[in-house]
């Protein structure tokens, strides 16, 4: 992989392919670039395709002290190398980092955005403490009761989901990432649509839900495109928290060549 030095020290390491327009590649909670391994062949024959590991994750570096500002600098880094301005595409809680970096004017010419972590009215918050007992676990050691802490309180899983998970073959994954989970936590905020200050951004964007996602996370992605002045919504089929990856790489190609 690559490597770009990121504004405050951090070396951020990225991978490209394909030809044309560039577009970026985020990824959400746990996961590096490789979550994209399956889409970027779906996309290289239209676009010059970028994926990164977000800071603490893969072949990443990382720093104490965390801030949000430091991660929409590395994206900005990578937007850099591919030319200072790109298409994103984002999903999950990274697509609360591509707002943020859309906001901030880092040279997000188009946002495309999958399931965006938000909670809107009639879904319960996570708990208030969330990131405290998060701290307490990794403090500890307890990685992998952190990753199913934030599972369970944060994404609503069941204990019965949260077991198949433990023995699927990504855990591994999910512990060695769990540092991050805080984060990915601080990125969301106070867990709301933030609705006037996205109001004053006029990015081209489209929010994509998957037709088998939980009622919250298909609430927050029409929510999230409601409030974006240039924003449009769309469900497309899939399963939970994921659209299938033909039809993913098809609508993102269009969004980002049209």
């Amino acid at each position: 992989m690559r490597k770009v030095v990121s504004r405050d020290g951090t070396t951020i390491a990225y991978r490209s392919a394909g030809e044309g327009l560039p577009i970026v590649l985020v990824n959400g909670a746990f996961r590096d670039h490789t979550i994209f391994d399956p889409l970027v062949p779906e996309l290289v024959a239209h676009c010059t395709v970028y994926v990164y590991d977000r800071r603490g994750r893969g072949h990443s570096g990382d720093c104490p002290g965390y801030a949000v500002e430091r991660e929409v600098e590395d994206l900005a880094a990578v937007i850099e190398e591919a030319g200072g301005q790109a298409v994103v595409f984002a999903g999950s809680t990274g697509a609360n980092l591509a707002l943020e970096a859309a906001l901030a004017g880092v040279g997000v010419t188009k946002l495309a955005l999958h399931e965006p972590y938000f909670r809107t009215l009639g879904h319960p918050k996570p708990p208030a403490d969330c990131m405290d007992v998060l701290r307490a676990l990794l403090a500890q050691g307890r990685r992998g009761e952190a990753a199913q802490y934030w599972l369970s309180e944060l994404l609503g899983l069941s204990a019965e989901v949260i077991a198949e998970w433990r023995q699927a073959p990504l855990w591994a994954t999910n512990e060695a990432n769990a540092h991050t989970l805080l984060y990915d936590t601080a990125i969301l905020g106070d867990f709301e649509v933030p609705v006037a200050r996205l109001a004053a951004l006029r990015t081209p964007a489209v929010v994509l839900s998957s037709d088998a996602s939980s009622d919250w996370l298909r609430d927050a992605a029409r929510a999230t495109a409601a409030a974006l002045p240039n924003g449009f919504g769309m469900q497309l089929p899939g399963s939970w928290h994921r659209i299938d990856t033909p039809i993913l790489g098809r609508v993102l190609a269009g969004f980002a060549t049209t």
